[in-house]
């Protein structure tokens, strides 16, 4: 809690009114940080701080409000690839293709669009055995990129195209991306501006002035949506991987401005 009156003084009784200000804030705001919350939006009200201010045009206080709002992902990204070695460059290159086209083929007769499957990497290295300078063959890996946009197909596309590659499988991760935040963003800039509202009222009452009309508004916060992994796995069938889609949230925090007394 940071409270910080800056009055203009104007001799000794001033400068007691003004004391009298700064404990009533202080005690107010320890005892009754405000919160302002939701069905399923949240908004901070822990640790709340106000800066208050005088002067002969009237005063003015500041204080600051959080809000949250959590979504379901509707997007999630996969990176695969297979991994083949051979005896020679040719015979790997040649395995690894049809690995391949295997696994791509599979997540298109799953569903998953053309355009949403890319390939994203090809690497061919010797292998060796110790210190010896001659390779005893090389690897061949290729990798790719799908994007899939069903979580109720999810599981098994990423079972069949697993299935597909055989042995030469490589999974390198998943990762689930909510690609429309608008509507999550203004909801909790909704509940942000409500925090602020009810911090400023609690510290008006406490020093006996009428909140008035609000000066300016900031926004402090870089809007991204981050995990919360809140949810449980869906139920899919058992020959496909289990997906659980969790939860992601948004957090505004802005700066609000009142004009007091």
């Amino acid at each position: 809690m940071a409270i910080t009156i800056k009055p203009s003084y104007r001799g000794p009784a001033v400068g007691i009114a003004a004391a009298a200000l700064l404990i009533g804030s202080f005690l107010l705001g320890t005892a009754n940080s405000g919160s302002a919350a939701d069905r399923t939006g949240s908004a901070g009200g822990a640790g709340a701080a106000a800066l208050l201010t005088s002067s002969a045009t009237g005063g003015r206080i500041t204080v600051s409000g959080t809000g949250t709002w959590t979504g379901t992902p509707n997007q999630l990204i996969l990176t695969m690839g297979v991994q083949v070695n051979a005896s020679s460059v040719s015979i790997a290159l040649r395995e690894a293709n049809q690995a391949a086209s295997r696994v791509m083929s599979s997540l298109q007769n799953g569903g998953v669009s053309k355009a949403d499957i890319q390939t994203s990497g090809l690497s061919i290295q010797p292998n060796y055995r110790g210190s010896a300078q001659v390779p005893i063959g090389y690897g061949v890996s290729e990798q790719l990129t799908a994007t899939l946009t069903s979580f109720a197909k999810a599981g098994s596309q990423i079972q069949a195209a697993v299935t597909a590659g055989g042995n030469a499988t490589v999974v390198d991760g998943v990762s689930l991306n909510l690609t429309d935040t608008s509507a999550l963003l203004a909801k909790a800039r909704a509940a942000a501006v409500r925090d602020a509202q009810a911090k400023a009222e609690q510290f008006a009452h406490a020093i006996g002035q009428p909140l008035g009309a609000v000066i300016s508004i900031s926004d402090q916060s870089s809007a991204g949506p981050y995990p919360l992994f809140a949810q449980a796995a869906s139920r899919a069938p058992a020959a496909s991987v289990p997906i659980s889609p969790g939860s992601q949230q948004v957090s505004v925090q802005i700066n609000v401005v009142y004009s007091i007394g």
